[in-house]
Parts: C-alpha cells; structure tokens; sequence
C-alpha cells in the first residue's frame, strides 16, 4: 500500500512558442517517457520535434524542488534521432546504462520503411553519443530492433500491439530481467482491446556494452485494472517504473474514451513489490493522503522514481491543450508539457 500528496505542478517548455513543421503545423509536445539517472531527467515526445539542433530526446536538470527548463539539452546522437514514437525509459538495475523503447506498433517487412518505430536502445549513464540499438536485424544495413521485435511476437502472440513500459529489475541469478508493459493488443490498430500486461526476459551486458537477452522472452505478469471498483474507465499499462529504494515496481495506466460526447483522460498509480510480482498478484491501487483511489486529471505517460519518497509524472496529453489545476492559466502552449512531483508515504 502507498499514499501519494502532490508536492508540485508545472509545465516544462521543450521547445520555442510557435515551432512549425515542415507541413507549416505547429509543433506540439507530447511526452510519453521520463527516467531520472540521478542528476538529470530525460525525457521524450513520442512526435518528432523538428531541427537539425533538436531530437523528440532532451533532458533537464531537476533541483531538490523542481525540475529547470532554462538547462534543456537535446540528445542528438543518429540512432537517437532515428528513432520514432518512443514510450518508456528505464535505467538498467545497476543503473549504469539507459535503455529507451518505441512502441513496436507498425512494421513493414518487406519494404523496412517502417523500422523507425520498432527500436530498444542502449547508452551508458552520461554518455548518450555512445547509444546502440539492442538485438538489430543480422543482415547489414537494416536498421531497428527486428529481431526483438520477432521475440515479442512470440511472446505476446497477437498480430499488433504496443509497447508503452519498461523497466529493469534485479534478477534471480546476479543479471537483469527487462520488462515490457503492453498496452494494446489484437488484430489491427483499429481492432485491440486495452490491456495490462508485462513480458520480458533475463539479460545481460556484453563487452561492447550492448544488452543481450539470455533466456526466452515470455509473460510474467498481467492484471485488470477495472477488477478495481474506484478505475472509473477502461484503461491500459502506460508505463513501467522500478522502485530500487523499497524493492517494489510501479504501473501506471491511462485511459482516453469518450462520455457523453466529451472526450475523457486521465490515469492511475499502482505498485507492487518484487516478491508478489513474482507470484502474480494484483498491484495495490495507490490513494491519496484522504485514502481515495488517486485519479490523474491529465493522460499519466511517463514515470520516473527521484528517491526514495518523490516521484515525477509526466502526461502525454495529445491534442488536448487544458491544464486544470497545474497551472491557473485555461491552456498550455504546445510547446508546454504538464507534469506532477509525487510524495509518497
């Protein structure tokens, strides 16, 4: 069980007023990913941000109080660049490298033009010039992470999906076991039901700094949130986070439907420790200090652990340009991305 009280809100400028695209449309910043690597948060828009200076990749520093836009730095190494729709980072659990995933939800094999979207990369801690893309098709000059995205067919076993968390958690035999949160799954884009679930597989570090798996991937986890009566919406894992301070790792999951004509987002926090996610119990859905299910007003995307009692959500929002309470204003700009500093207790 955990209780959570909001110690700050904001908005973060990721980059100028007005950006246009090369269509002539404005530019708006959607972020779906966050991890915190001890000085810095790094954070992505799951929509390029256009300039040859810019990547859908940055990063800012965060003080004792709030995070400080005015030291925004993008991250524009190829491989980072390259990549498109990322949903989740992680650190690895040692914490010496990053690990960024996109979200695996389109692919064409034949002609490759969509390998953009299905990448896991790897960077070691500081350094992201040094990034690789993990389990890359064999054949030369085809990039992405194919063979990967051939492990979670077999592991999820439904034609589409989409990948929104992930995380890395210690593992029985001294490596790593990575997590992928699935947040869609069924036939076709158009055609899927929101779930929750986690796959993932044993891995280790190679000498060049690479991320090898070692065993199968396969299922590990899976719940439903609506088996709790206070999720008020159907909703889907959007991300995975792990608690190295209490041994425990977080889910959250957001919903975006449609209610008497209005469109309706927002999102829940859940946590469970290592050992009952082992044994496949159902998280416990994380209440404010007044011990109600707490409700996120925005679509909660992204999550990253700052220590060992603060947290930091932030929220992909899409086209909706509110901010309710975060900010006494009616709208954000779109270059603004709303987000929430937890404690919890």
């Amino acid at each position: 069980m955990a209780n959570a009280e909001v110690l700050k809100e904001g908005t973060l400028h990721c980059f100028p007023v007005g950006l246009r695209d090369e269509n002539g449309q404005v530019v708006n910043v959607e972020v779906s990913a966050v991890v915190y690597d001890g000085q810095r948060l790094i954070l992505a828009s799951d929509k390029p941000i256009p300039g040859d200076a810019r990547s859908a990749v940055f990063s800012v520093p965060i003080t004792d109080a709030e995070p400080d836009d005015s030291g925004l730095d993008y991250l524009t190494a190829d491989a980072i660049k390259r990549a498109v729709k990322y949903e989740d980072f992680a650190l690895t659990a040692d914490g010496g490298y990053v690990l960024a995933t996109t979200g695996f939800d389109r692919i064409d094999m034949e002609s490759h033009a969509l390998n953009a979207y299905n990448h896991l990369l790897i960077w070691p801690l500081g350094e992201p010039e040094r990034v690789q893309v993990v389990d890359p098709d064999p054949r030369d000059g085809v990039e992405g992470s194919l063979e990967l995205r051939n492990k979670l067919n077999g592991a999820i076993g439904e034609p589409y999906y989409k990948i929104e968390g992930l995380a890395a958690i210690p593992g029985e035999r001294g490596d790593g076991l990575l997590l992928f949160g699935v947040r869609e799954q069924g036939r076709s884009h158009d055609d899927f039901e929101f779930v929750c679930r986690v796959v993932g597989a044993h891995y280790s570090i190679n000498a060049y700094g690479n991320l090898v798996f070692v065993d199968e991937l396969r299922e590990l986890y899976r719940f439903s949130p609506q088996q709790q009566p206070e999720v008020r919406y159907d909703c889907g894992l959007s991300s995975l986070e792990y608690d190295p301070h209490h041994q425990r790792l977080f889910l959250m999951t957001s919903f975006e439907v449609e209610e008497a004509g209005e469109a309706r987002i927002g999102g829940y926090l859940w946590v469970v420790s290592l050992e009952d996610f082992a044994a496949g119990k159902a998280p416990a859905l994380v209440r404010t200090v007044g011990g109600d299910a707490l409700e996120f007003v925005h679509k909660a995307e992204g999550l990253a652990v700052l220590d060992s009692e603060r947290l930091f959500v932030a929220y992909d929002n899409d086209r909706d340009m509110s901010l309710g309470s975060i900010d006494e204003r009616d709208e954000r700009h779109a270059c603004e991305a709303p987000y929430t500093i937890l404690r919890l207790t």
